[in-house]
């Protein structure tokens, strides 16, 4: 009796001097690791445990245990179900402590390989007030070294346990509420300072993941019909790839991001339990919980935030209310900023129109004097003709002075065409840029092969006049032929400047001497004898401003020339097209860039598209559409297979570059109409109409 007396007050002090050291530790970790120390320390046993409930409170989850075993057992996920055949899970059902020894009649068996010396086990429920959070497992090697009123010392250590979890747990809570509502501010302070959306995005989801620590976040906006949210910038490489892939999803029910938007309110998955949700996106492997927050502003929205996790249950109603919070602050920074680039694109068209109004103006001037210096020149041809066939006149003379004069006549037609087209300028506007290259090197006879194009895909609009552009370009290729050239790089990316794109066409030609490079954007300057006007690059530069572009030039002599083109980006908003009474088309066309965005743009529309270059077979089209610089086939002989099937009234000539008198012959051929190439979905529903 004494031995017992004595062994329950050790126990007694020992429980009181453990529960002194645990509830004063705050950190979760460190408690739990502290805990099973001093049990397994202070009391001399085998091993000890600290399990806690599952959200669900379906099971009892290990979260530290005592040296090794404790550890290969918490990487094996160890769980025991509640109200089971496990002391633990019994325990917590039961709210008391039991025990089990592995002596006597009814002997318990051990089976956990992990602690193969067990021989007694006393389990103790952690309760708060009415609530069991968890409960301890502590094992002996000997044989009954438990005993009834053990439970009754040790529970009271167990209390102290449990205390110390829940302040544990609301420290933690308390901490981080305090951080997420420091990091909300710090969104709302530095994210609402920020004008320009292409920098305004990707800072704040560096801002959402380096303060929340998250594993992702990504913000998407809605596309100009309101049918797709895209992906505008997302955080790390995942989201770099994703924009560059043009990840975009449908605003509705499929997806968090389309069902937040279609609601309108804050949405969260979580992958926990057996009604876990399966995240698919293989650039984010490690998703486990989501939340996805409208972005409303005057109760439209504007788009959504995606906030990924790699924990499971990751966020709480805090978090929801901090994170909204900084939405709000996101959404009017971008209110803000699409008003300032409004303003912006406002302006910059302002001043188109004054430059192209400007440039039109000029054009036509000069075109009068043109005419004006060339009436004279043709009433005096008539009139010396008409002198020759009166009378006996010296003939040989006045041939000479017919011929100059038709000479003199036809260099200033050349000129006006160099200086301004052969057509009046169109109104610039977004182009594709890779399409209005290839025809221009189609036409000036450069070979494919002896161009290397590289293009930003965010580069691949301009805003120019097709046809103009098409020119310019022409006149620089054909200057690096002429120079020489066995290859020419091309390439076009985004610079530094707001919606500006640098456009570098490289060749290895002969190139300048500074001297030259000088006189080189003077009119009718030219280093190439008599037959060339030296109009090229003046013509090219005349394009370019037309778009409020700016053109520059370096070169050297032995080493090539590069001439850089900087012009304003085209942006192009793409909705549904509009076949009209359109329900078949069939293009004739090369596999190109362009005749792949006409695809693309007709993919979603009920118009049914075959494309094709086997005039053997037509097939049955209510439209025909033709690429004038297919270079796989001759148009001559498109056109006569087409005249053979008695097509021609069907079909329509596409070009990048309309020239007045090809157009006049195409049409006297008999085909339906030629026009400018469409460059987006409007532009096509214009053409079908």
């Amino acid at each position: 009796m004494t031995n017992d007396i004595h062994r329950h007050a050790t126990l007694l002090k020992a429980a009181a001097r453990a529960a002194k050291n645990i509830t004063t530790i705050l950190d979760p970790y460190e408690l739990f690791q502290r805990t099973v120390d001093i049990i397994c320390d202070e009391f001399g046993f085998y091993y000890a445990g600290v399990f806690l409930l599952d959200d669900k409170k379906q099971y009892a989850v290990l979260r530290e245990g005592r040296g090794e075993a404790g550890k290969a057992m918490i990487n094996e996920g160890h769980k025991l179900a509640i109200g089971g055949n496990s002391m633990i899970g019994a325990s917590i059902a039961n709210h008391q402590g039991r025990i089990a020894l592995d002596v006597g009649h009814e002997a318990v068996f051990f089976e956990n390989p992990h602690l193969p010396n067990t021989r007694s086990e006393m389990a103790l429920p952690l309760i708060v007030g009415e609530d069991v959070i968890g409960a301890l497992t502590v094992q002996s090697t000997e044989e009954a070294a438990f005993h009834d009123e053990d439970i009754a010392a040790l529970q009271t250590m167990a209390d102290q346990l449990a205390i110390a979890i829940q302040n544990s747990n609301l420290h933690r809570q308390a901490e981080r509420r305090s951080r997420l509502l420091k990091a909300a501010n710090r969104v709302g302070k530095e994210v609402t300072s920020i004008l320009d959306l292409e920098k305004l995005l990707p800072q704040t989801v560096n801002i959402i993941c380096e303060s929340y620590g998250l594993y992702y976040a990504g913000v998407f906006l809605l596309d100009e019909a309101g049918e797709y949210a895209v992906l505008r910038s997302g955080y790390g490489k995942a989201g770099k790839a994703m924009v560059a892939d043009g990840h975009k999803l449908k605003v509705g029910t499929d997806s968090m991001i389309g069902a937040c938007i279609a609601m309108g309110e804050a949405r969260i998955a979580l992958d926990v339990g057996e009604e876990s949700v399966h995240f698919k996106n293989p650039h984010l492997p490690h998703t486990r919980s989501e939340m996805a927050l409208p972005l409303i502003y005057g109760g439209k929205a504007l788009g959504a935030v995606t906030i990924q996790s790699s924990e499971e249950r990751a966020f709480s109603e805090d978090d929801i209310t901090t994170l909204l919070t900084m939405a709000e602050h996101l959404t009017v920074a971008i209110n803000n900023a699409r008003l300032i680039d409004e303003l912006k694109e406002a302006h910059n068209e302002i001043l188109r129109n004054k430059v192209f109004e400007a440039l039109t103006t000029a054009s036509t001037e000069a075109i009068h004097w043109i005419g004006n210096k060339t009436l004279p020149i043709s009433l005096t041809v008539a009139r010396l003709r008409e002198e020759i066939a009166d009378g006996p006149v010296d003939a040989e003379s006045l041939k000479e002075d017919l011929d100059m004069i038709s000479e003199s006549a036809a260099q200033i037609i050349q000129v006006k065409e160099q200086l301004i087209g052969a057509v009046r300028e169109m109104k610039p506007r977004p182009i594709l840029f890779a399409d209005v290259l290839r025809t221009a090197a189609h036409q000036r006879d450069i070979s494919e092969n002896m161009l290397k194009v590289k293009i930003d895909p965010a580069a691949a609009y301009v805003i120019a006049d097709s046809t103009q552009l098409t020119r310019a370009l022409g006149n620089i290729l054909q200057n690096a032929a002429e120079a020489g050239a066995k290859s020419v790089k091309v390439s076009a990316r985004p610079t530094e400047e707001r919606g500006i794109l640098e456009i570098d066409i490289e060749d290895d030609g002969a190139g300048m001497n500074e001297d030259t490079m000088r006189k080189a954007w003077s009119p009718f300057y030219t280093t190439r004898g008599v037959a060339h006007h030296g109009l090229g690059l003046p013509a090219a530069m005349h394009v370019v401003s037309q778009s409020q572009g700016r053109i520059a030039l370096v070169s050297e002599q032995g080493k090539g020339t590069t001439v850089a083109l900087f012009m304003p980006r085209g942006v192009v908003n793409n909705s549904l097209v509009q076949a009209g009474g359109v329900k078949n088309i069939l293009l004739i066309d090369d596999n190109d860039d362009w005749s792949n965005l006409f695809a693309e743009l007709l993919k979603d529309s009920k118009i049914k598209l075959t494309q094709s270059v086997d005039l053997k077979k037509i097939p049955a089209a209510d439209l025909i559409l033709v690429d004038e610089n297919i270079a796989s086939l001759p148009l001559t002989d498109v056109l006569s297979a087409l005249s053979k099937a008695e097509l021609t009234a069907k079909t329509v000539i596409l070009t990048s570059a309309i020239n007045p008198e090809r157009v006049t012959k195409l049409l006297r051929d008999g085909v339906k109409d030629v026009t400018v190439k469409p460059y987006s979905a409007e532009e096509i529903s214009t053409l079908l109409r």
